[in-house]
């Protein structure tokens, strides 16, 4: 029997079981040692242990792990607060993930319009390579076929229009429109960045048809570009914004953040969640925003995140054959292979060294924000055996 012959037959798991890490390091059982520039997909915001936050979960499961939300948690006051102070946001709503968060958003948006005596406005405009959950509504946001085969009839009232295209927007817009759903930089679809003008572009188009803006910066927020979240780089407002991954740094936490004026139609009784908000999971998160807003975090993020991305070119011009292009920003990056890009990763597991595979045949390279130039470095020199490696085998 296998060892994971108990389990559903979802993943495609490599063959390594790591049981302890430790800031960019992670290690196996069998004593191997690997640089990890996945994070849990960009989960593990501040890396492995990270001492801040193991205090933190420490210190609050020796008072409460769970209340239902019939009761005021002051932790999540807390998170709420600080977030509303550092974004465009009045309001929060916690989740335990990132599809919840959507989900969150989607409710949102529609019963805004419901509350303004319009409820036929449900329809939310989406992108081609978007990826927004694994839920019945978050996969028929997505659109991909590969997420919706085989699970009945998609769930009605998503229209996907190509990426960073400003006219489809347009001509997609009618009476129905509810919101506009979009990634400020897609991760799952290949790490495509959206141009700065273009979201500047979209939100005046929502302003000039009384439709709400929802981000998702599910992967890319919480300081993963070197703002606390991608939608400053373009000076932007949006009405509702859906968070995960960072923002827990490892533990279950995603949050819904909106204007009071989006939010106006959620109500009590409209929404809730058993698990979201608890006070463990309010412990760790408030204990991430400790660091991420930390004086000089961020400006560290975009340091990093730019001695690695020129090292990541001097890489794509050395072997052009392996590496095409260059995407991202901060410390959300992505390769663009000239081959397979499993065969990609392969090589660069067999450096001992971790990343992510995603649409467009691209490799993510998502490391923990606390990062040193001398691991980005390390990171650079394994990326670089790997090419090396794969292009002396290509000729």
């Amino acid at each position: 029997m296998s060892q994971t012959a108990s389990l559903f037959d979802t993943y495609k798991r490599i063959p390594v079981r790591f049981e302890k890490g430790d800031g960019v390091w992670l290690y196996a059982e069998d004593g191997s040692k690997y640089l990890d520039f996945a994070a849990g997909i960009a989960v593990n915001s501040l890396g492995h242990s990270h001492p801040h936050l193991v205090s933190a979960l420490k210190d609050q499961a020796d008072k409460l792990w769970h209340l239902s939300n019939l009761y005021d948690i002051p932790g999540q006051t807390r998170l709420g607060d600080r977030l509303v102070e550092a974004t465009f946001a009045d309001k929060v709503f916690f989740t335990n993930s990132g599809a919840e968060a959507l989900e969150c958003s989607i409710k949102t948006a529609r019963r805004y319009h419901y509350e303004n005596g319009d409820a036929g406005r449900y329809k939310i405009i989406t992108f081609e390579g978007a990826f927004h959950g694994r839920t019945l509504a978050t996969i028929a946001a997505g659109g991909q076929e590969k997420y919706l085969e085989g699970f009945g009839p998609k769930a009605e009232g998503f229209v996907q229009v190509p990426f960073a295209d400003l006219e489809a927007v347009k001509a997609a817009i009618d009476d129905e429109t509810a919101a506009v759903l979009v990634e400020p930089i897609q991760g799952e679809g290949g790490i495509r960045v959206a141009p700065e003008q273009w979201l500047r572009d979209l939100r005046a188009l929502c302003d000039e048809h009384g439709v709400l803006l929802a981000l998702d910066e599910v992967q890319c927020g919480v300081g993963r570009t070197g703002k606390l979240f991608a939608y400053e780089w373009s000076g932007i407002t949006p009405d509702i914004v859906a968070i995960a991954k960072g923002i827990g740094g490892g533990f279950p936490v995603g949050a819904c953040l909106a204007t009071a004026e989006a939010a106006k139609g959620m109500v009590a009784g409209t929404h809730g969640t058993t698990f979201g908000g608890n006070p463990l999971a309010m412990a760790v998160g408030n204990a991430v925003l400790d660091v991420i807003l930390e004086e000089g975090f961020l400006q560290h993020v975009v340091d990093v995140g730019l001695v690695f991305s020129q090292g990541l070119a001097a890489i794509a011009d050395e072997f052009p054959d392996i590496v095409e292009e260059i995407r991202g920003r901060g410390l959300m990056l992505g390769l663009k292979a000239g081959i397979p890009n499993g065969e990609v990763l392969t090589a660069i597991r067999d450096e001992h060294m971790l990343a992510v595979p995603a649409g467009e045949n691209v490799i993510r390279l998502l490391p923990p924000l606390t990062i040193t130039v001398e691991e980005a470095r390390e990171g650079l020199s394994r990326l670089e055996a790997a090419a090396r490696k794969l292009s002396t085998a290509a000729d």
